[in-house]
């Protein structure tokens, strides 16, 4: 069916950015996602994995102005040693980053990786977005595929000493950042990598993680600071056998936060967890956040975990959408799932779709989602045993975020991650 011709227009104008130039692999892969995207067009309301969120802000050539906000606190991560790489309203700021050179690692600019002929990022870039179209459309990754110059591939070849730790700066009111990350984990090796900052006021990233046999990848990223950004963010990953990846989300503030997830686990004996934790206030700056997720099990003996808890006030709107599909032959598989959302009042809203789809007969698969309120009786006893009514609260909302930031396995990240939403919490009692 042909596109309406306003999404024609809005796809024509975010066309005529395409690059120029470059080797004949990037060339290609980019050239590959034009034409996906101008077959499957920009997403609706109509479609069925956006009825939920209104993609209208996010495909529009024009960009809402968000202001930078600045606070006190210091930035995520600050006392975690690590290889610091910063963006700027989506250009990498080398002046303001570590240098590129850590032990058992390769990590360069995308901008510099695009002008050579032969590079091992061309069996990642653009590969593994293209196998995550299938079978639901995911055209602002092909639109990022097709237009990102800025980012960075990374490759493993041994156990990373410290963390790569990228932070996206937003300066400009009206900055509209794209940019696509590539990671290989080479077999036996790890990797953590860690993503902080606003970005842009409209910031639209694909991180392809590419995790070989044997390999251990686990990605930690909090999303906050700016009331009025959006942001739709891709991970798409191909897992080996025995390999680990393992991935949570800290989101606060933000008009629009869209995140999506595409794990495929290839290998037998291979374990994917993706999680995430949210915390949205309505009351001064709109609050949407979606997650939505999709695992294939295409082999034996494999794990996965989905883990999303929201907690929402004050008009904030929460969506999660969630898939396990589990294919022929993939016996003993092992999928759970459980999406839950905390409204502290009437006005908040949680939009849920978990999806089981099962083709093996030896297998364990598990979904669930719940919404309410905090529990009255819990309450009843922090106050009887005199806590004031708005630290029993968070108490509370802290309690019941805990089983989704106990899927980071660095303590050192759990923890700086749960002071933060103390203050947040915090910052918002009344």
């Amino acid at each position: 069916m042909a596109m309406p011709e306003t999404a024609t227009d809005a796809l024509e104008a975010r066309l005529q950015a395409a690059p120029s130039g470059g080797g004949a692999w990037i060339r290609a892969a980019r050239a590959a996602a034009e034409g996906r995207l101008r077959a499957m067009g920009l997403p609706g309301r109509r479609d069925e994995y956006w009825k939920y969120t209104d993609p209208t802000s996010l495909i529009s050539p024009e960009v809402a102005p968000a202001e930078a906000l600045t606070a006190d606190e210091a930035p995520v991560f600050d006392g975690i040693e690590r290889l610091r790489v910063v963006f700027v309203d989506g250009r990498l700021d080398a002046a303001a980053s570590d240098p590129l050179a850590l032990e058992y690692l390769e990590i360069e600019p995308l901008s510099q990786v695009a002008e050579v002929d032969i590079h091992w990022a061309a069996e990642v870039f653009g590969q593994l977005e293209a196998r995550g179209q299938d079978p639901v459309a995911r055209p602002l990754a092909a639109l990022n595929t097709a237009l990102a110059t800025e980012g960075l591939v990374i490759r493993a070849k041994g156990v990373v000493p410290r963390p790569v730790s990228l932070v996206y700066v937003h300066e400009r009111p009206s900055s509209d950042a794209m940019i696509h990350h590539v990671v290989r984990v080479e077999p036996g090796a790890e990797l953590t990598l860690l993503e902080n900052g606003p970005a842009a006021a409209r910031f639209n990233k694909v991180l392809e993680v590419d995790v070989a046999d044997g390999g251990r990848f686990h990605h930690v990223r909090a999303q906050g600071r700016d009331h009025d950004r959006q942001a739709v963010t891709h991970l798409f990953a191909r897992l080996g056998a025995e390999a680990l990846f393992k991935s949570f989300t800290l989101t606060v503030n933000g008009a629009l936060t869209r995140n999506e997830a595409v794990v495929e686990l290839l290998g037998d004996d291979a374990v994917a967890h993706v999680a995430g934790a949210a915390a949205g206030d309505g009351a001064e700056h709109p609050f949407h956040q979606d997650d939505t997720v999709f695992v294939t099990h295409a082999a034996e003996r494999c794990e996965s975990r989905q883990v999303f808890k929201k907690v929402l006030r004050n008009g904030a709107v929460g969506v999660f959408q969630g898939k396990i599909l589990v294919r022929p032959g993939a016996q003993k598989t092992d999928g759970y799932q459980i999406s839950q959302a905390l409204l502290l009042d009437g006005d908040a809203e949680f939009y849920a779709k978990p999806e089981l789809e099962i083709y093996a007969d030896d297998v364990k698969c598990s979904h669930g989602s719940t919404s309410g309120g905090l529990d009255p009786d819990a309450l009843f006893y922090l106050r009887s045993r005199g806590v004031p009514e708005a630290e029993a609260q968070n108490m509370l909302v802290l309690s019941f975020l805990a089983e989704a930031l106990a899927e980071i396995e660095d303590p050192r990240l759990r923890e700086d991650l749960e002071a933060r939403l103390e203050a947040w919490l915090r910052r918002r009692t009344r």
